[in-house]
């Protein structure tokens, strides 16, 4: 039985990901999987790493038991909005709080290499965008994707990350969404 981790990185609770998410969750209950969510805008917490890496902050009880979460899970699943090519706020300081040196990673001595201590864990974002999927990655270059992919996740040791891009949302009409939501309920039960 696989433990999927559903990580939610939308703001606000009436969005098109939460829907997402419930789909995702959706299919894989349906195949057994055993599920635990993290929705990053009910936990408390400071997002601003304010010391950067010169201080330690401490983790508030939220950001403890999410990282307890991320730990529990064989597979990690990203749901978020591209804003500005990125990711909101919001989870971006999710991250810099959580994924710190000894829970992520952690730099060898005297070396300018590091253990990723996310290894064996395997990842899929989903994310939602106002223009279609190829023109983010032709023109843009996917900056969210490298980011999450690419500079945190992998960074991490999680791999295999797949990536499914869902939009174009702003404008869909209800026979689309019911679409990408049988899609990604799918891709819930094939826990990909």
């Amino acid at each position: 039985m696989k433990k999927i981790a559903i990580i939610n990185g939308h703001p606000h609770k009436d969005s098109f990901n939460f829907g997402i998410a419930e789909a995702y969750k959706t299919g894989a209950l349906e195949t057994g999987a055993e599920i635990k969510e993290i929705v990053i805008r009910d936990l408390h917490f400071n997002p601003n790493l304010q010391f950067g890496y010169q201080k330690r902050m401490e983790l508030e009880p939220d950001l403890m038991n999410a990282g307890e979460i991320i730990q529990w899970a064989d597979h990690l699943v990203w749901i978020h909005p591209v804003w500005w090519g990125g990711f909101p706020a919001l989870m971006k300081g999710f991250i810099d709080r959580l994924f710190l040196p000894g829970m992520a990673y952690k730099f060898r001595e005297n070396s300018v290499w590091w253990d990723k201590l996310l290894k064996g864990k395997t990842a899929h974002i989903i994310t939602t965008l106002d223009q279609p999927g190829w023109y983010y990655r032709l023109f843009f270059g996917r900056p969210s994707v490298n980011q999450l992919k690419k500079s945190i996740l992998e960074y991490c040791g999680v791999k295999p990350v797949k990536l499914t891009y869902i939009g174009i949302i702003r404008n869909s009409k209800d026979e689309q969404r019911i679409q990408w939501l049988k899609k990604v309920k799918e891709l819930g039960k094939r826990q990909k």
